[in-house]
């Protein structure tokens, strides 16, 4: 079975956790030397990923031409909420239309059991399954020389604290709760990497960034490595995202071994434990909290199993599950 791994609207999306995924599939089949299709007509299996128009054509014509279609469930109605202008609104239609989408496979895959669940709640007519978005741990792991990097390039000493998070500014991502840590924590420097359109940022998030606090930073989207070399050289990632169906970010945070917060949320239940591969929070309060401990503990026996999790999740581990998947549907 040959696989084709359709990219249209992949400029849309490239700087999001979609356009990673892609990425991810690509190199995954590779590593395990699947066999891959140069050219459309040569394909007998094609990945879809977006929800854009041109995706439903393409998967409309690859049933048609009996192609297999693997319908990839990135997006759920629950984290489409509290992303941009009017996305609340728009939720309920937004999930009849990925609904339509998915069931146009002749599988849906999804990166958790959590948003596996989510999505059969949806009542799709597809079987689903499970299988993680995966994290590149060739290229994401500890680096020291990277640590010196981060510091040089943002005129940190080493003795200065840092929290890291990575995301689009949006309310999902906990940006505002960020903030707000960040007040709480005035000798402590914080850092935001990720941004988005402009034009869809809601007027209560970029008010909340015009008053930001003199210790935080937004450092806007940056390339892969300069990311790594920020995993690797802050203290602490902080991630207070409200909803996911995985967390790219934070697979590739634990791969870097930086001790890691997340909100307490379904998505992480089942694979990531409190104060064993991760520290889980609720409140902005108990985010302060746990990092100020971070700071004093040793964390060395944590971010051997941060790292275990992160290998766990391998591209090439996640290929050999492609593999598998396929021979299923065959």
């Amino acid at each position: 079975m040959k696989t084709y791994i359709y990219r249209g609207g992949f400029p849309i999306v490239e700087k999001s956790g979609v356009g990673k995924a892609i990425e991810h599939q690509e190199k995954m089949l590779n590593a395990v030397e699947a066999p891959r299709a140069a050219r459309w007509k040569e394909a007998t299996v094609v990945h879809m990923n977006t929800v854009f128009p041109d995706s439903v054509i393409a998967a409309f014509i690859a049933k048609m031409q009996k192609k297999k279609v693997i319908y990839y469930g990135h997006s759920t109605m629950e984290d489409f909420k509290n992303s941009f202008i009017g996305s609340n609104l728009a939720a309920p239609i937004f999930k009849k239309w990925i609904c339509f989408c998915y069931n146009l496979g002749d599988v849906v895959v999804t990166p958790t059991e959590y948003s596996r669940k989510l999505l059969e709640g949806y009542g799709l007519k597809r079987k689903i399954y499970s299988i993680t978005n995966g994290v590149d741990t060739e290229f994401f792991k500890p680096d020291p020389e990277g640590r010196i990097r981060f510091r040089a390039k943002y005129q940190l000493t080493e003795e200065q604290k840092v929290v890291i998070s990575v995301g689009h500014l949006i309310g999902r991502k906990g940006i505002l709760d960020f903030l707000e840590l960040a007040r709480m924590m005035p000798k402590v420097q914080f850092i935001w990497f990720g941004g988005g359109n402009e034009n869809l940022v809601t007027a209560e998030i970029k008010e909340a960034i015009s008053k930001k606090p003199d210790n935080v930073l937004f450092a806007g989207f940056v390339k892969s490595d300069e990311l790594r070399d920020a995993y690797c050289g802050a203290d602490v990632f902080s991630f207070m995202s409200y909803e996911e169906t995985e967390g790219i970010v934070v697979l590739e945070a634990l791969a870097c071994e930086i001790p890691t917060i997340v909100r307490n949320i379904p998505v992480y239940e089942g694979w990531l434990e409190d104060e064993k591969q991760v520290y889980k929070a609720e409140t902005i309060k108990e985010f302060q909290e746990k990092i100020t401990a971070i700071f004093s503990r040793d964390v060395r026996l944590m971010k051997k199993e941060e790292r275990k999790i992160a290998c766990n999740k391998s591209l090439g581990k996640v290929g050999e599950r492609l593999l598998r998947l396929y021979s299923e549907i065959e």
